[in-house]
């Protein structure tokens, strides 16, 4: 069978990787470069039960534990690695009489940590380019490709009620079935079949080069700037001797070309003066990356994961928000048995049905309007 999947971040590549297991041909378009958006430049935190008691109860725990799975049956080092998780606050002045249950000395006295919100057992991490990469050469191994191109548009058959293609350059490359998963820009394939609206949330990071002096715990932080403004920085250490912070979202129209993402006026450096007062580490280690992404959001909040209403060999899986990363492995795993199977029976991805929120088809809509306009 030959699926086409749209988009070359990390739940592409899972897509592939899982279709690829059992036996089919998956090819992977993607317009700039593997990973180049969000699937790139996210903080790759891990979590097992933070979606406990919400619709993504299953499909995280499932994912949590492919993460683990994977690391050992694919055999490449994508910095995995488990984490202790620590919640606490910061700000511009010192903390004064403030008990710790953990002072990590690479922090400043203006932070203080007041709990622990996540154990090795329930809380790890990957570097997320390189876990999309890794993923994505596993599926090329066996047997998937990686194309590159501009998707501009979904094919359908002549009664519309199939698609049978996407056009790529001006040519139509046939498929058995057609994937969107293009992130926030999967907004586009709206114009060709009826998916739910994916919008894209901002936000800004940076990539210090710190060395091993940081261990393994990560930090989920509320810090408020001497102007009063609230932000909630995330550090991540990596095993690569490399430290992700990421605060500082916006509203900023999401550009049409993934290449053309650029962070906010005077995001960054904002960015970088939190830095230096949560940490006299950070504030004298180099900075690698200075960075922008959105992430893909769907109104309700819960990611679009399965086949396109009314169009047949048509799927989608977009809108994982904040865990794109985390939920990509079981995603990967719910999208190849629904495509191969017909059903998902890994995890529950009942929620996520594309057709939840309604939204007309594209095709259907020119045809009432053209009818209309006839009278």
């Amino acid at each position: 069978m030959r699926v086409l999947i749209c988009g070359g971040g990390v739940i592409g590549a899972s897509i592939a990787y899982f279709l690829s297991c059992r036996g089919a041909r998956p090819i992977v378009i993607e317009r700039a470069a593997l990973a180049c958006a969000a699937s790139g430049k996210s903080g790759g935190f891990l979590a097992l039960d933070w979606c406990d008691g919400t619709p993504l109860e299953s499909l995280a725990r499932r994912s949590f534990a492919l993460h683990a799975r994977l690391a050992e049956q694919i055999g490449e080092d994508w910095g995995y690695r488990r984490l202790t998780t620590y919640s606490g606050s910061a700000g511009p002045r010192k903390v004064h009489g403030h008990v710790r249950p953990h002072e990590p000395e690479w922090l400043s006295d203006r932070v203080a940590l007041d709990r622990r919100i996540g154990s090795p057992q329930t809380t790890a991490q990957v570097h997320p380019a390189q876990f999309t990469a890794a993923v994505m050469r596993a599926a090329i191994a066996q047997g998937a490709e990686l194309r590159f191109g501009n998707v501009a548009g979904v094919v359908r058959d002549e009664s519309g009620a199939r698609a049978k293609g996407v056009e790529v350059a001006g040519a139509v490359l046939e498929g058995d079935a057609v994937v969107i998963a293009m992130g926030p820009w999967s907004t586009m394939a709206a114009q060709w079949l009826p998916l739910p609206p994916v919008y894209g949330l901002k936000g800004h990071s940076l990539v210090f080069d710190t060395g091993m002096r940081i261990p393994a715990e990560a930090l989920f932080l509320e810090y408020q700037e001497a102007s009063g403004a609230a932000h909630s920085p995330e550090v991540f250490p990596r095993a690569d001797g490399t430290t992700y912070v990421c605060a500082i979202s916006s509203d900023s129209p999401l550009p049409p070309d993934p290449a053309d993402v650029a962070p906010d006026a005077g995001a960054i450096e904002r960015l970088e003066a939190m830095c230096a007062r949560l940490s006299p580490l950070l504030d004298r280690s180099r900075i690698l990356a200075r960075q922008a992404c959105y992430r893909p959001i769907i109104r309700d909040g819960l990611p679009a994961i399965g086949q396109v209403p009314g169009v047949a060999g048509a799927y989608v899986a977009t809108g994982h928000s904040v865990w794109g990363i985390l939920n990509a492995p079981a995603t990967g795993e719910a999208m190849a048995e629904l495509i191969l199977d017909g059903a998902a029976s890994t995890a529950d991805i009942s929620y996520c049905n594309p057709d939840r929120l309604g939204s007309p088809d594209p095709l259907a809509s020119a045809h009432n309007a053209r009818r209309d306009a006839r009278g």
